[in-house]
Protein backbone atom coordinates (compact mmCIF):
# COMPACT_ATOMS: atom_id res chain seq x y z
CA UNK A 1 0.00 0.00 0.00
CA UNK A 2 3.12 2.36 0.51
CA UNK A 3 4.49 1.79 -2.53
CA UNK A 4 1.04 2.47 -4.34
CA UNK A 5 0.77 5.83 -2.16
CA UNK A 6 4.51 6.68 -3.27
CA UNK A 7 4.00 5.92 -6.71
CA UNK A 8 0.87 8.15 -6.96
CA UNK A 9 2.55 11.02 -5.55
CA UNK A 10 5.55 10.93 -7.72
CA UNK A 11 3.53 10.62 -10.63
CA UNK A 12 1.58 13.29 -9.52
CA UNK A 13 5.01 15.46 -9.01
CA UNK A 14 6.34 14.33 -12.12
CA UNK A 15 3.23 15.32 -14.27
CA UNK A 16 2.86 18.71 -12.44
CA UNK A 17 6.42 19.72 -13.38
CA UNK A 18 6.35 18.78 -17.08
CA UNK A 19 3.42 20.99 -17.36
CA UNK A 20 4.97 23.90 -16.04
CA UNK A 21 8.00 23.35 -18.09
CA UNK A 22 6.18 24.95 -21.60
CA UNK A 23 5.18 28.06 -20.33
CA UNK A 24 6.09 31.38 -20.69
CA UNK A 25 5.80 35.09 -19.42
CA UNK A 26 6.31 38.12 -20.51
CA UNK A 27 8.30 40.75 -18.18
CA UNK A 28 9.08 44.15 -18.35
CA UNK A 29 12.98 44.70 -17.73
CA UNK A 30 13.70 48.59 -16.40
CA UNK A 31 17.47 47.98 -17.05
CA UNK A 32 17.62 46.63 -20.53
CA UNK A 33 14.49 49.35 -21.58
CA UNK A 34 12.71 46.01 -23.04
CA UNK A 35 10.18 43.55 -22.89
CA UNK A 36 11.38 39.64 -22.82
CA UNK A 37 10.34 36.65 -22.86
CA UNK A 38 10.99 34.35 -20.10
CA UNK A 39 10.50 30.28 -19.68
CA UNK A 40 10.49 30.53 -15.52
CA UNK A 41 8.01 32.87 -13.21
CA UNK A 42 9.28 35.80 -13.18
CA UNK A 43 9.70 37.77 -9.40
CA UNK A 44 8.60 41.24 -9.51
CA UNK A 45 11.73 43.12 -7.73
CA UNK A 46 14.42 45.41 -8.50
CA UNK A 47 14.29 45.87 -12.27
CA UNK A 48 11.72 43.42 -13.43
CA UNK A 49 8.58 45.66 -13.10
CA UNK A 50 5.91 44.31 -13.98
CA UNK A 51 5.02 40.35 -15.56
CA UNK A 52 2.36 38.93 -17.70
CA UNK A 53 1.18 35.68 -18.17
CA UNK A 54 2.11 32.42 -18.39
CA UNK A 55 1.39 31.58 -21.97
CA UNK A 56 1.36 28.26 -23.40
CA UNK A 57 3.30 28.80 -26.56
CA UNK A 58 5.64 30.92 -27.72
CA UNK A 59 3.66 32.39 -30.29
CA UNK A 60 1.18 33.73 -27.58
CA UNK A 61 3.97 35.34 -25.41
CA UNK A 62 5.11 37.47 -28.43
CA UNK A 63 1.34 38.09 -29.77
CA UNK A 64 0.90 39.07 -26.00
CA UNK A 65 4.32 41.57 -25.87
CA UNK A 66 3.08 43.24 -29.19
CA UNK A 67 -0.19 44.37 -27.45
CA UNK A 68 1.17 45.30 -24.04
CA UNK A 69 1.17 49.19 -24.08
CA UNK A 70 3.86 49.26 -21.56
CA UNK A 71 6.66 47.50 -24.12
CA UNK A 72 8.90 49.76 -25.85
CA UNK A 73 8.60 48.84 -29.31
CA UNK A 74 12.27 47.25 -29.69
CA UNK A 75 13.25 44.00 -31.32
CA UNK A 76 13.82 41.54 -28.84
CA UNK A 77 17.93 39.89 -29.10
CA UNK A 78 16.05 36.10 -28.93
CA UNK A 79 13.92 36.78 -31.77
CA UNK A 80 16.52 36.86 -34.43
Amino acid sequence: MQRWVLGASLTVLFATASLAEDLFWVVGDRAADRCAIVTSNPVIVGDIWFADGPYKSLADAKLARSTIGACPNKQDPADD
